[in-house]
């Protein structure tokens, strides 16, 4: 019998669907996350069937259906899952997002960029801004800037301890913020919670990313709809750290009005 109950009917490529089922599982349990894109890709079957197949293992509480995807219902506080793994998840999202935070940017900046897939996706968007000073903790963001090689930006990539989602973290990172002054920081959030704020599953993530509210002067935050209700470990931002919140459109009406009586600026991307 499948997830769902019943017999299991045959997908193309003639794998039973409870024996695609269970290897869609153990799959979302070894990365964290899947996205249905990757899941056809694989299975070589149709979008509706791996949309079925999410609802019957949702509904059986092997693992928790997301808009695009799946994520493992054993996603703790302490959970972190990495870069690649979450690249993929809600990129067409990340892109609204990170298009709609760009025009925040200014020419002559010095600008703070955190680590994730989501500022990762900002930091191409800004390769066409002039005289920027981009201060990061994520080497993957400084490799977009380097290779895009002009002349007028300045680009500093602080050290640390790197954590699984690829950022530098800890005792280096925050002594290098506590002497800058950045006109604007973006950063990304495992977690958006309207009691909790922002968090991390990473103790020192969040003790670097407190550090970097504290270098500037204005902090917005950019994360997809999936993050609101995500609670992570460590609390690193509160509502009344925060300035801006730029998600996507499709928060929930309740989430988006909890998010408004935080008292932050929401701007939804479309």
């Amino acid at each position: 019998m499948n997830a769902a109950g019943g017999e299991p009917p045959r997908g193309r490529g003639g794998q039973l669907a409870a024996q695609r089922q269970a290897t869609i599982v153990a799959e979302v349990n070894s990365r964290g996350a899947i996205t249905v894109a990757e899941l056809v890709d694989r299975f070589g079957v149709s979008d509706m069937t791996i949309r079925r197949d999410l609802d019957a293992l949702d509904s059986s509480g092997l693992l928790h259906k997301v808009h695009g995807g799946a994520t493992s219902v054993g996603l703790r506080s302490a959970h972190e899952p990495g870069f690649d793994a979450k690249l993929t998840q809600e990129s067409a999202a990340k892109q609204a997002i990170a298009a709609e935070a760009a025009t925040r940017v200014q020419p002559d900046s010095a600008i703070g960029i955190g680590a994730g897939t989501t500022t990762y996706a900002l930091a191409r968007q800004l390769l066409r801004v002039e005289n920027l000073t981009v201060v990061t903790n994520s080497a993957r963001i400084a490799d977009v800037f380097h290779g895009n090689g002009r002349s007028d930006r300045t680009v500093v990539l602080i050290g640390g301890i790197r954590t699984p989602s690829d950022a530098l973290v800890g005792p280096i990172a925050t002594a290098a913020l506590a002497s800058l002054h950045l006109d604007l920081l973006f950063l990304g959030a495992h977690g958006v919670d309207a009691e909790h704020g922002l968090s991390t599953p990473n103790l020192m993530e969040a003790e670097t990313n407190r550090s970097f509210i504290a270098a500037s002067r204005e902090i917005v935050v950019v994360a997809d709809h999936t993050k609101w209700g995500t609670v992570g470990l460590s609390t690193f931002a509160t509502w009344a750290d925060l300035d801006v919140i730029v998600t996507d459109n499709g928060l929930s009406t309740p989430a988006r009005k909890a998010m408004r009586d935080t008292g932050c600026d929401l701007i939804i991307a479309s």
